[in-house]
C-alpha cells in the first residue's frame, strides 16, 4: 500500500530534544529519558512514539486535533519511530527527505549532507525534501536521501542496520 504524502508549511510549534522543559508544554506526549545509549523517548497521544537521540534536534510542526503529533521535523541525529497501525497518517521531516507512513516501526538518521531511512517493520514513503522524486520503502530496505541525486532503495547490510539499532539499544 502507497500513502500519500502529506505536505503543509506549519510553524515549528514546540522544540523538544534540545529543550528539556518542551515535553511539559506538549499535550499528548510524556517524556522519558534511558540511559544506555542516552536517548530520550515520547510517547504521544494516538499510538505515535520518538525515540531520539539524546541531542536531537526534534519538533512537532503539526497536530491532530487529538494531540497527535501528524508531522515532525528532525534536523539532526537518529529517530526511531514506532506508529500505532490505523493511527492515521503521519510524517518526519528532515532538510533532505520527507518520510510518510502509517502503521509501522522506521528510523530516520540525519547528517549535514545527508537523511537516511530504513523500515524495520510496515511501508514508508520517502521522498527529497522539494516532493520530487518518491520511493516505497518495506521491511528491510532502506535509502539515502541526498540532494540532488535519485533515491535507490537498497536491502541494507546487517552490519549498517545493526550500527543504527544499537544506537536506540536494540
Amino acid at each position: 500500500m502507497k500513502y500519500s504524502l502529506i505536505f503543509t508549511m506549519c510553524s515549528l510549534l514546540t522544540v523538544l530534544a534540545a529543550n528539556p522543559t518542551a515535553a511539559q508544554t506538549l499535550s499528548g506526549c510524556t517524556r522519558a529519558t534511558l540511559s544506555d545509549p542516552p536517548r530520550i523517548v515520547y510517547r504521544c497521544a494516538g499510538g505515535v512514539t520518538l525515540e531520539a537521540e539524546a541531542a536531537t534536534a526534534l519538533g512537532i510542526s503539526e497536530r491532530q486535533t487529538d494531540g497527535r503529533p501528524a508531522d515532525v521535523e528532525v534536523s539532526s541525529d537518529g529517530v526511531y519511530i514506532e506508529v500505532a497501525p490505523g493511527s492515521g497518517p503521519f510524517q518526519i521531516r528532515t532538510p533532505h527527505a520527507i518520510a510518510a507512513v502509517r502503521g509501522t516501526v522506521y528510523l530516520v538518521d540525519v547528517s549535514d549532507t545527508k537523511t537516511a531511512v530504513f523500515v524495520r517493520r510496515g511501508e514508508v514513503s520517502v521522498s527529497h525534501a522539494g516532493g520530487s522524486d518518491e520511493v516505497l520503502l518495506t521491511p528491510g530496505l532502506g535509502v539515502d536521501v541526498v540532494p540532488g541525486e535519485p533515491l535507490e532503495t537498497r536491502r541494507w547490510p546487517a552490519a549498517r542496520v545493526q550500527s543504527l539499532m544499537s544506537r536506540f539499544g536494540r
